[in-house]
């Protein structure tokens, strides 16, 4: 039983949809050396010319920052520092002003950009471009959009003018559905109440992508109107992106009561396997990238966060009343799904490869992240759920009788059963499931044979199911809640007693 089925009586609703999302706009041909290397050649500009070049674009950025101030009537800040908070700053201005559309505020500060550097190369005599990390100006403009809520634009007042917009899909859902007239209640990038759940939803799946397309243009136009000198314009990519599963409860209290043990037990309980199972990847040997999990006390909640590269996936109380499960991405190629590949030669197939990082791929994302919270919330079910208990574990440790053959149970605390068993949970076969092969490489010590043997007692006491007509097998959904409770009575609850039962003779 799902976490959502067992507690309904608790819940208001259930609701998924994009959080945090952060696209950045590069100008192709501009965006990298080589490519301003030959727009400057094409130009009649020369390498060593660069800044002078560049120079009239930061007066004509700064100069339209100050003009869109006074005619919003607002004082551009600048921060000397980067320990201060911009949220909070906005926060603050948002409480006295209200929160109706337009223009809120104007930061500005110097930090780290993408530039170029003149070069000359003495050894092949040609002179170029060669990147850098500079550092220049840059103006934060915040706003509320009709129809993004509240939003700001990065601007960077020096080439290659790399710019960065921020949304929050809660805020577009919000919108959305006061356009059609659904009441809901919104709290800090959170959907607390909502006449109909299904409704918003529906909403939620429906994100018009093009309409977004359009916005960034008109916003890019609007605060970076340099892009003119530049017929190419914006190019958007993903550059961050959250999708949530909100748990809404009817009552702090409810939540409370759960949400502790929930934490203290998913910490003990996940392992790298797991998180490459959530977020659909196989934990390859090879692998090298950072891997693990932390908990920490924020403003919203306390947080458990279990991390793989690039991605994440973590869980917390948001303002004590809902329960969120949250995949992140720095880099959405790490998802990998089908999607039709251009080849150098011009043909075309369809392949299992990394999802493109444009604007576009926030569609099939949608899923993919979905899923990935969905697999981490079938974790945690399968880890509180109290009836996966004495009866289910009894059951898996008894003799079974098939065609006069008996199948013995399994034992949690005998060593050969254990390692069976924690190879059948391994995150690599979750996904794909295993075949005997698989499971040798796993069990060293095991033969075929014995392999195979193993595999009819799994099957014979509902541990796992095979694929018709092939050698697969994947594990049930009992099999995986009597595995994960098992593990949890062991590790949590008997070792601890007995501990303790010895501590008076250490």
């Amino acid at each position: 039983m799902l976490f959502t089925e067992r507690y309904s009586k608790q819940i208001s609703g259930v609701l998924h949809c994009y959080d945090r999302v952060i696209i950045q706009g590069t100008v192709p041909g501009i965006c990298y050396a080589k490519g301003m290397t030959s727009y400057l050649y094409s130009n009649k500009v020369r390498i060593f010319d660069y800044p002078k070049f560049a120079e009239p674009f930061k007066e004509e950025l700064r100069n339209n920052a100050e003009k869109v101030a006074l005619n919003n009537e607002i004082q551009i800040q600048f921060l000397p520092k980067r320990k201060i908070r911009k949220e909070k700053i906005i926060k603050d201005i948002i409480k006295k002003r209200g929160d109706h559309p337009g223009l809120v505020h104007i930061i500005s500060a110097m930090e780290a950009c993408p530039s170029y550097k003149p070069w000359h190369n003495k050894k092949t005599g040609k002179t170029y471009l060669k990147s850098i990390l500079g550092k220049c100006l840059h103006y934060y403009f915040y706003f509320i959009d009709d129809n993004l809520g509240l939003c700001y634009v990065r601007v960077p007042t020096w080439c290659p003018f790399r710019l960065q917009i921020y949304f929050n899909g809660h805020n577009v859902l919000d919108a959305a559905m006061k356009r059609k007239g659904i009441q809901s209640v919104i709290r800090d990038n959170a959907i607390m109440k909502t006449e109909s759940f299904e409704a918003a939803q529906k909403i939620s799946d429906a994100l018009n992508i093009v309409q977004i397309h359009e916005k960034l243009n008109e916003l890019a136009n609007r605060y970076c109107p340099v892009i003119k000198h530049f017929p190419m314009g914006y190019h958007w990519s993903i550059m961050q992106v959250e999708y949530a599963t909100d748990i809404i409860f009817k009552r702090q209290e409810d939540l409370k009561l759960i949400y502790e043990n929930l934490t203290r037990t998913a910490i003990h309980s996940v392992k790298p396997e797991n998180i490459a199972t959530f977020l659909g990847r196989k934990l390859d040997p090879q692998y090298q990238d950072e891997m693990g999990n932390n908990f920490s006390t924020r403003i919203e909640g306390t947080c458990i966060k279990f991390r793989m590269g690039s991605t994440s996936i973590k869980m917390y109380d948001k303002h004590g009343i809902i329960l969120r499960i949250e995949t992140t991405t720095n880099d959405v190629s790490f998802f990998r799904h089908y999607r039709k590949v251009e080849h150098r030669d011009g043909t075309s197939s369809m392949k299992l490869t990394g999802m493109k990082k444009g604007l576009y791929s926030l569609g099939p994302l949608t899923g993919i992240l979905l899923n990935a919270n969905k697999r981490f919330l079938k974790f945690i079910s399968d880890i509180v759920d109290p009836s996966v208990g004495i009866k289910k574990l009894k059951k898996i440790s008894e003799t079974v009788v098939q065609n006069n053959r008996p199948f013995k149970g399994f034992n949690f605390f005998n060593e050969d059963d254990m390692n069976v068993l924690q190879t059948i949970m391994s995150g690599e076969f979750t996904i794909s499931g295993f075949q005997n092969k698989n499971l040798r490489s796993k069990l060293k010590n095991y033969s075929s044979s014995q392999v195979s043997r193993t595999l009819k007692r799994l099957h014979t006491h509902g541990m796992i199911k095979k694929v018709a007509h092939t050698y697969k097998y994947y594990l049930t959904r009992f099999g995986s809640q009597v595995i994960t409770m098992g593990m949890k009575v062991k590790t949590m609850v008997i070792i601890p007693e007995l501990s303790k039962a010895y501590e008076p003779f250490a």
